[in-house]
């Protein structure tokens, strides 16, 4: 699990220090990496995570999935999208750090990290790292578009990218203190997670790529994507 911890962070981190290298309003190859890493997180979504959580008998699952869905919806109100790598960075931005996009996306972090706490996840901790390649990016983006200084901006990186070892950590004390038992909760807290995983997975294959289509690098991805997460799940029957 240490291993899983620190690729986490360091997929989030290096990610975001990646802004520093590359500059400009047309990242072309961050698309494709957006495009591919929602088609991966939707698949593993669909035939990982999702009988997983249902493997319980647990019955209100379903509704989790549905709160973590809305819940989602709702944290863009406040965070823009920046979750699925959407830049909303405007030319004559002032210096105002974005407390709201910061937050939320600290949350957002923290949740997914959370069911990491119940074991055997691989297939949600390649999921989470990879999704959070270009939410860092954007998020480096958005602070520099801010006029936050490199020094904090690398620090408000660096915060986001722990949030997801912060949640196992978190979950992990908990549950082994038996404060509540949250052992028996895991699967609920899963449906949480895939109900976020859903609404982020489907959101960037309608809307990455240029006017919301699709043309054949982005479709090689996608394909690429869900045939990684595919064979990950042949190779487990």
């Amino acid at each position: 699990m240490t291993w899983y911890l620190l690729l986490l962070f360091f997929c989030a981190f290096l990610g975001g220090m990646a802004v520093f290298l590359f500059k400009g309003g047309n990242h072309k190859q961050l698309k494709l990496i957006l495009s591919f890493s929602g088609a991966y997180l939707f698949g593993i979504t669909v035939l990982h995570l999702i009988p997983d959580a249902y493997h319980g008998n647990d019955s209100l699952v379903g509704v989790f999935i549905l709160a973590g869905f809305i819940f989602q919806i709702v944290l863009e109100q406040f965070s823009e999208g920046i979750e699925h790598g959407h830049m909303h960075v405007h030319e004559h931005a002032q210096a105002v750090f974005p407390l709201g996009i910061m937050v939320s996306l600290c949350l957002h972090g923290f949740l997914e990290g959370m069911p990491l706490a119940s074991g055997h996840q691989s297939q949600l901790v390649y999921g989470i790292a990879l999704h959070h390649i270009p939410a860092a990016f954007a998020l480096g983006t958005v602070l520099l578009a801010n006029h936050q200084s490199k020094n904090k901006t690398i620090f408000f990186i660096a915060l986001f990218a722990i949030m997801a070892p912060a949640g196992y950590f978190f979950s992990n004390a908990i549950s082994s203190g038996g404060i509540g038992n949250l052992q028996q909760y895991f699967n609920r807290i899963m449906g949480v997670v895939i109900g976020i995983f859903l609404h982020i997975s489907t959101t960037i294959l309608f809307e990455a790529g240029p006017d919301h289509k699709f043309n054949r690098r982005k479709l090689v991805a996608v394909l690429l994507g869900v045939g990684i997460a595919l064979v990950g799940f042949v190779s487990k029957i």
